[in-house]
């Protein structure tokens, strides 16, 4: 059936070359998802506080291993676009972050991001968030991404700003955590905020 509009990216966008590494710049390296770093994502979510805003816990480091299989396969897919955000000179994990509900018809995405314990405080999310807007906007063509997260985590909504996602609204009772329903900040950017 076709559409009524311009698509604004045409299907191929994302897979028709190998996912990019991508340079912070100052320190850091967005780069795929490894078999090896099954162990350090098992550790990052062993984090109370990743427990607190996230639906998904690991029990396993073979758990883990599973989801970077998947987080592996879905660049091919283009919904999802999931890189690993480490230290350029150890290659030491230190966050994730991806593009998620990715559709190019329309050039949409939603950023997400963690940050494992021992890197928190030192502006990863907002690195790594910046870097990957910048690729989405001027690399690739994305037109808007979105950034969702729970009023209650303030650190996410400080991210979210730092990075130029400006909030939108209020999405009510939009997340189910593990204490029960969140009411969630919307916060965008268009790739004209970014000229």
């Amino acid at each position: 059936m076709p559409f009524t509009a311009d698509v604004v990216l045409p299907e191929g966008a994302l897979a028709r070359g190998a996912q990019p590494v991508l340079s912070t710049g100052d320190g850091l390296v967005l780069r795929p998802w490894r078999g090896e770093d099954a162990g350090a994502v098992h550790e990052a979510f062993q984090d109370p506080l990743m427990h607190q805003w996230h639906i998904r816990r690991s029990d396993s480091e073979e758990e883990a291993a599973g989801w970077i299989r998947e987080w592996q396969k879905e660049w091919e897919g283009e919904r999802n676009a999931q890189w690993a955000v480490v230290d350029a000179e150890t290659d030491r994990l230190t966050g994730r972050v991806a593009l998620r509900d990715i559709r190019l018809v329309e050039g949409l995405g939603k950023v997400a991001y963690w940050t494992t314990a021992a890197a928190r405080g030192q502006g990863v999310a907002v690195r790594a968030t910046n870097t990957l807007t910048r690729w989405a906007f001027e690399e690739i063509g994305f037109h808007r991404l979105e950034l969702l997260h729970a009023t209650a985590n303030r650190a996410s909504c400080r991210v979210a700003a730092k990075t130029g996602f400006t909030l939108e609204g209020t999405k009510r009772r939009a997340a189910y955590h593990q204490d029960g329903w969140h009411d969630m900040h919307l916060h965008a950017r268009l790739r004209e905020d970014s000229a």
